[in-house]
């Protein structure tokens, strides 16, 4: 992708969020809206810049959000390959995994809790099943999706089973996987957020539910924008990742 055409990929956004900005500030001078029911950009923006108890906040929210979604994906590259390689795997957990996403996570966080205490553990597990079922069905529904007559050639060939798994199904998965990790980097930062309001006495979403009594709204409202750029962040290293990876993927159009 030439230099231009980046540029112009990340004008438009830049644009659009401009002018939202411009709106909401018109919206909140033009009707006198009080900073405790809506915060100003600026005032929000002041709370980005000079509040230490967010920026701390982050730092804690974000080390939750990359380990958890480095877990998730492990996990999920794991159970997708052995779904793939065993057929008893395959009837065996695919059920499961589907009965799995009928559970909330509201249920679930608790008892973690409960089990694991206050600390790290609880939320790495939250982010990590949240963030695990896209990844392990697009990995494995991208596995499962080799080209039947490209198999036979390499069959042909004398081409061993994993040979065919190491250079045929696997870079045939490649767009899906990358595809489903980046649908779960935009459930990480929520997921993380919902695993400190579950139990927890530091992050981001700590910050927020002791901010909105005190109708500290500029406070809760950055926050939100804080958690924002973190998933854009996560899903821009996917997609970095994938251009370092697959790089062949991006040009036949399926990133």
């Amino acid at each position: 992708m030439s230099t231009f055409a980046t540029g112009r990929r990340f004008a438009m956004p830049a644009l659009v969020a401009g002018v939202l900005v411009v709106v909401w500030q018109a919206i909140i001078s033009l009707n006198h809206v009080p900073g405790y029911l809506f915060p100003s950009p600026e005032a929000v923006g002041s709370a980005v810049i000079h509040q230490h108890a967010l920026r701390s906040a982050s730092v804690v929210t974000g080390r939750e959000i990359v380990l958890g979604y480095l877990c998730a994906v492990a996990a999920g590259l794991a159970f997708a390959i052995a779904m793939h390689w065993s057929r008893f795997l395959r009837q065996s957990l695919y059920p499961l995994l589907v009965f799995s996403q009928t559970v909330p996570t509201v249920l679930l966080a608790p008892i973690l809790v409960v089990a694991f205490g206050f600390g790290l553990t609880p939320k790495l597990v939250v982010i990590a099943v949240v963030c695990f079922f896209p990844i392990v069905v697009n990995t494995y529904d991208g596995l499962r999706s080799t080209d039947a007559d490209l198999a036979r050639m390499l069959k042909t060939l004398h081409g061993t089973r994993w040979i065919a798994f190491r250079r045929l199904e696997v870079p045939t998965a490649l767009p899906s996987l990358f595809s489903g990790a980046r649908v779960a980097a935009t459930y990480a930062a929520v997921a993380a957020v919902f695993a400190e309001w579950t139990g927890s006495q530091g992050g981001l979403g700590f910050v927020m539910l002791q901010a909105g009594p005190s109708l500290e709204t500029d406070t809760v409202v950055a926050a939100v924008l804080i958690l924002a750029l973190m998933a854009l962040a996560l899903g821009g290293a996917v997609s970095v990742a994938q251009r370092v990876i697959a790089p062949w993927s991006l040009e036949r159009g399926n990133a």
